[in-house]
């Protein structure tokens, strides 16, 4: 078994487009699992890690990390990302049988339904081939393998049967008491390994790692979403890809729009973290998960471990997937 506990280290921390390059390089993960390889870091996930995942299953109890999928969700109208929130259409309705809408159907009377959204607009799954580098996506592959049809290469479907196994959670903002991290507040390196001492849990190759800032929190306190998607919060500092690396986890989600901290550090360079770890290392990311319900939980009992069920849409081509992920203890 590969475990890693990481303490204090002394991290410089990354200012410019210059340090996020040197970083990407160093940390590039580009044909380490083959030249043909689509799953990048889910390559950690094996047989031995599902059924030791399994294990962790005691009391049966479950705990649903998405968000509901509504025309009242985080989505605000932004140029530079183009998302809305889903458009949910009916096709037949009750009130159409009630009013005696012709139907070929003797007897039998159904509704229908049918729902227009983004991949990213609620919980979700980055695909690979969801941000660039330079030109080129994960494993070196050219970005103009994204085309107007979808993903070529790197497509969301790729990950379909293998997103399950150790779910960990890292509760950053109860590690250090308070209800929420401020927006802004970026979490180290050391801030995580500090978190998972804290917990008593050891870091594990594979792990889907889940990581608590508290501002889903803030949202159901507040009673409205305000500038959640894409404006300041709580996050992941650049230098925390290189712990991602030396852990060789398998994901790391959290409660926020973009997992990484808001504003950026790099005036430069939007979204730094994402330039490295998604086309880079090649890691599995997902964002916007309900972690309060789980986070109370691992904080009455004191496990932070559980088994993790998140599987994708098997959207084919597409560059992210809506997922309702889901912890059992």
């Amino acid at each position: 078994m590969h475990c890693m506990l990481l303490g204090r280290d002394s991290t410089v921390t990354i200012t410019s487009l210059e340090g996020v390059k040197q970083l990407a390089t160093k940390l590039r993960n580009w044909d380490r699992w083959g030249t043909d390889d689509e799953f990048g870091t889910v390559n950690f996930i094996t047989a031995d890690t599902i059924v030791r995942a399994a294990k962790l299953v005691k009391r049966g109890k479950s705990f649903a990390l998405g968000i509901g999928i509504s025309k009242a969700g985080p989505q605000r109208l932004d140029p530079l990302t183009s998302r809305f929130n889903p458009i949910h259409l009916m096709i037949r309705t009750g009130t159409d049988a009630a009013a005696g809408a012709p139907s070929n159907r003797a007897f039998t009377r159904t509704t229908d339904d049918a729902i227009i959204m983004g991949t990213h607009t609620a919980t979700h799954w980055d695909a690979l081939s969801h941000v660039f580098y330079e030109g080129k996506m994960w494993n070196g592959y050219d970005c103009a393998l994204v085309t107007g049809t979808g993903a070529t290469k790197n497509g969301i479907e790729k990950y379909k049967g293998k997103l399950l196994g150790r779910g960990v959670l890292l509760d950053v903002a109860r590690h250090k008491q308070v209800k929420s991290l401020e927006p802004g507040f970026g979490i180290t390196p050391d801030d995580l390994g500090e978190c998972a001492a804290w917990e008593g849990v050891r870091i594990e190759r594979g792990d889907f790692i889940l990581i608590r800032t508290g501002q889903i929190r803030q949202v159901k306190e507040r009673g409205d979403w305000g500038d959640y998607a894409g404006g300041d919060a709580p996050g992941l500092t650049i230098e925390t890809a290189e712990w991602i690396h030396k852990t060789e986890v398998a994901a790391v989600a959290s409660d926020t729009w973009g997992v990484e901290v808001r504003p950026n550090a790099t005036a430069d360079c939007y979204m730094p973290w994402h330039v490295i770890v998604i086309p880079n290392i090649g890691l599995l990311v997902g964002e916007i998960f309900d972690l309060e319900e789980l986070g109370e939980d691992c904080a009455n009992d004191g496990i932070y471990e559980f088994m993790f069920v998140a599987p994708i849409t098997p959207i084919i081509g597409a560059v992210g997937s809506p997922i309702d992920p889901m912890a059992v203890k």
